[in-house]
């Protein structure tokens, strides 16, 4: 009996070793990985239907992931794109309105916001971001990544045209496109720490790479779940490429920056299956916001079918690339749910087991059940918001089911000037507003070619007309952090308190055979492109009111 007992007892034990492993296992929240490109169009990839374009890495993602066709970026440019998908709400809310963020900016994505890193650490998550940021360097840095929720970050602080152009391409190719050279040489970070300055554009994905590889495998090593936020500077120009990948390319130095980040993203999986977390890890990989047209004989993004380009409400504007991917939970397949990246921070909390922050409006959905089940959306509204927004001008555009209404519309420097065939996209083509607005069916007629006729869908333009005045009456405007005086000193230097700045924010120990005259001089651009650009720069920020 007692034999028998103990045999019982055994048997018992065994099930309850085996019922908490499996409930441990099943139950522990996933990794999370966010891969962001930026200015990627929605065109720029061959499973979106570009005919060149070689991204091996993505198209195995987007054959044994979710591949998304109605995705779109928050906002048309940089810094209010990034501000939303770290914090689930539109970026008037946060006051990072309106444009972007420069390297001597007092503003910053403001600290009592809560950001998706943030989020996660209150379910134990290591965080780390690596690669570019553009919400604010601020004073003493207070604006960067580690005081937002990040454990961990190695990258450059915003975007890499606004530093002054030096080599680009391996060995010593000179940058084709046009840079802020008033400012410092872009800084590369390790935490707040200024480890190299100017940045070696020719090795940095490289470092990238193996600093994400690194990070991943510590955490694997110390069971510790984790979220990276990993942030490439591909496509955005100027574009840059390594010894492996210049010329590497059909499509130019434009495919050869894309290839590179494609095999950016193919280390990031290789080393999460080395380490054995593949059936562990949800992937996103998606874009900032529509790709740049500006640039049309040195290589520029495609919108693919989709209207004009980055800085526009355009469909091409906003409409961008989006794969998630996670073997064994999500299969494979293509969704037109309508979604976007107002998403991410409700789908990432969902999956780790938080809760939403109570005390602010999350202006995104949970995606699980488009994930999961191939579901539907949570949503059937958007709201198009341009990248130069005030409060007396509101959405430019607004989305309903396949319906979409252009209230306003503006085209953009970055949507091409008079190369584009289309004058609306144009940088020229002023904001003009339109009553009754232009309504467009997007499943017959995403190029927003032909105005659906009012008297026949009165009914369709009243629901439209009315989500935009709703949603305006709600929506709050925090006072602009962009809108916050400039000021060069706070420019990151690696020599603080060096003469003359900029030109002397070099690392001390890069000094040997660097001349410290300005790098204005250097022949790696032409000075009329590159007064050109700081002309632009400079106006914009005069034109900001608190240096009115």
């Amino acid at each position: 009996m007692a034999a028998k007992m103990g045999a019982n007892m055994m048997s018992i034990c065994l099930l309850l070793i085996c019922y908490f492993v499996t409930t441990s296992s099943s139950s522990k929240p996933p990794n999370i990985i966010l891969l962001y490109a930026d200015d990627l169009g929605y065109g720029d990839l061959p499973s979106y239907g570009h005919p060149i374009t070689e991204a091996p890495i993505l198209e195995g993602m987007a054959a044994n992931g979710l591949r998304f066709l109605d995705f779109y970026s928050a906002n048309p440019v940089c810094t209010p794109a990034r501000a939303s998908i770290m914090t689930g709400r539109h970026s008037l809310r946060t006051g990072v309105w309106p444009g972007v963020f420069y390297s001597g900016d007092y503003g910053g994505l403001p600290l009592e916001e809560i950001t998706i890193a943030e989020v996660l650490k209150t379910q134990d998550y290591s965080t780390a971001h690596i690669g570019k940021w553009h919400l604010g360097v601020g004073e003493n840095y207070k604006y960067m990544s580690p005081n937002q929720g990040f454990d961990y970050y190695y990258g450059i602080p915003y975007t890499h045209d606004d530093c002054p152009c030096l080599k680009c391409f391996y060995p010593d190719r000179p940058c084709t496109y046009t840079c802020n050279m008033n400012t410092v040489a872009c800084p590369l970070f390790r935490n707040l720490d200024i480890i190299e300055q100017p940045t070696d554009f020719t090795t940095l994905s490289a470092r990238y790479s193996n600093e994400a590889r690194r990070w991943i495998r510590g955490q694997a090593q110390a069971n510790q779940t984790f979220f990276l936020y990993y942030a490439f500077h591909q496509p955005h120009n100027p574009m840059f490429s390594g010894e492996q990948f210049t010329n590497s390319s059909k499509r130019g130095m434009f495919g050869d920056n894309v290839l590179e980040m494609d095999w950016m993203v193919g280390q990031v999986l290789e080393e999460v299956r080395e380490q054995g977390l593949e059936e562990d890890t949800f992937i996103f990989f998606t874009s900032d916001n529509g790709p740049c047209m500006s640039r049309p004989f040195d290589g520029m993004g495609s919108a693919g079918l989709l209207k004009c380009g980055k800085g526009t409400t355009y469909e091409g504007g906003q409409r961008v690339p989006a794969i998630a991917y996670w073997p064994g939970r999500i299969q494979p397949g293509v969704t037109d749910e309508l979604s976007s990246a107002l998403d991410l921070l409700p789908t990432f909390t969902n999956l780790a087991g938080a809760s939403l922050p109570d005390d602010v409006i999350i202006d995104g959905v949970d995606m699980a059940d488009i994930l999961f089940n191939h579901g539907k959306s949570l949503t059937d509204t958007f709201l198009f918001y341009p990248a130069f927004t005030y409060p007396d001008i509101g959405a430019y555009a607004v989305r309903y089911k396949n319906y979409k209404a252009h209230f306003l519309t503006s085209g953009n420097p970055n949507s091409g000037d008079e190369w584009n065939p289309d004058a609306s996209c144009r940088r020229d083509s002023p904001q003009t507003p339109f009553k009754p607005a232009l309504v467009y069916d997007l499943d017959i007629d995403p190029q927003e070619m032909y105005v659906l006729d009012k008297n026949k869908y009165y009914d369709v333009y009243a629901k439209l007309y009315e989500i935009k005045v709703q949603n305006e009456a709600t929506m709050t405007w925090r006072p602009s952090e962009i809108n916050k005086p400039f000021n060069i000193s706070l420019a990151p230097c690696c020599n603080p308190g060096c003469q003359p700045v900029p030109q002397c924010c070099i690392c001390p120990h890069q000094l040997t055979g660097v001349t410290t005259t300005p790098v204005m001089t250097t022949q790696m651009v032409t000075e009329e492109i590159t007064e050109m650009e700081t002309v632009r720069i400079q106006e914009e920020i005069d034109s900001r009111p608190g240096n009115a």
